[in-house]
């Protein structure tokens, strides 16, 4: 912290920033990891960085929690980025777990290449991230186009880091309607996603949240701040890294890497999900998975991690510790 703006603090606030976490000079590291961190008393630590992937991209990550307790990996769902985890940032951070969260290529604060918008190249990036940060023994937990990185990382890198993986309003097996999969989305209803995106994505983030959120469902309040965190998550993102995903998430087939999951392995899926539709993913992924436990909510929405986050947090922490 400069002279500067440490003399307009008080003087017992001098030294100490959020409740007696001491202030560490940013350390800048060479690529591929680059981070600014401060750590409290008690060794625990706020960082954030970046990555440079082997193709020069670089992918922005929260590192929060004692380096050496267990870490608990988040992928979001698109349009979004890790800011859609903060809720269960702070809740498992205080818990005592090491949280770590990042913006998928094309989104947040990542690089925004025109190319490699890939889920192959996702789970790749991940697989960087854990890498750099040396993350052992972790709890993946991956959220609608997330969960699909979450399995396919394990299809493409193996169970050997991974202690358990949760995921929630996820889009495997296939989201994709077809002969052999009628419970899943028409074709039409993607091209639809895509046009909105492509012709005026910002209107189309700010109507995407009331099905995403269940807003027009009976009982469930409207929440405004949340639809401008969904729209500003949405609107920092690159058009073409979304307008690529939108492929990767509705026509990609996860069922093989959910073969390839040897971990415990919690699902988690509103019953009245507009955006994943829970027949044609959590209930046939439970199925597919060898260690999986389906819990539905009933009447709940596909944003439930946000929308009912308590219990979310509650029904996860008691899997965690299981």
């Amino acid at each position: 912290m400069s002279d500067d703006i440490r003399s307009l603090l008080p003087p017992s606030c001098r030294d100490t920033l959020l409740g007696g976490a001491t202030l560490a000079a940013a350390s800048v590291l060479t690529t591929p990891l680059q981070a600014a961190t401060a750590t409290n008393v008690r060794g625990t630590t706020m960082s954030t960085g970046f990555i440079e992937t082997k193709d020069k991209t670089k992918i922005f990550y929260k590192d929060w929690g004692p380096k050496d307790a267990q870490p608990i990996v988040f992928s979001h769902g698109w349009p979004l980025s890790a800011d859609a985890w903060d809720n269960q940032m702070l809740f498992f951070s205080q818990q005592g777990y090491r949280v770590v969260a990042h913006d998928r290529r094309g989104h947040g604060r990542s690089d925004q290449p025109f190319t490699g918008n890939t889920m192959d190249q996702y789970a790749d990036d991940l697989a960087e991230v854990i890498e750099a940060l040396d993350l052992k023994n972790m709890v993946m937990i991956g959220h609608s186009t997330g969960g699909g990185e979450v399995a396919h990382y394990i299809g493409r890198h193996g169970n050997r880091r991974v202690a358990k993986a949760v995921l929630v309003g996820a889009v495997p097996p296939i989201m994709l309607k077809s002969a052999s999969n009628p419970e899943g989305v028409p074709m039409e209803v993607f091209d639809d996603i895509r046009k909105g995106t492509a012709e005026n994505r910002s209107q189309f983030f700010k109507d995407l949240t009331t099905p995403f959120y269940g807003f027009n469902r009976d009982g469930v309040k409207d929440n405004p701040g949340l639809r401008d965190s969904f729209w500003l998550m949405g609107m920092q993102g690159g058009i073409k890294g979304h307008y690529d995903c939108i492929h990767e998430f509705s026509e990609v087939d996860y069922t093989e890497d959910l073969k390839k999951i040897e971990v415990p392995t919690l699902i988690i899926h509103g019953d009245d999900d507009q955006i994943v539709p829970v027949k044609a993913s959590a209930e046939k992924s439970a199925k597919i998975v060898k260690h999986a436990t389906l819990k539905l909510y009933p009447g709940g929405a596909h944003g439930l991690a946000q929308i009912e986050a308590d219990k979310f947090n509650k029904d996860v922490l008691d899997f965690i510790r299981a």
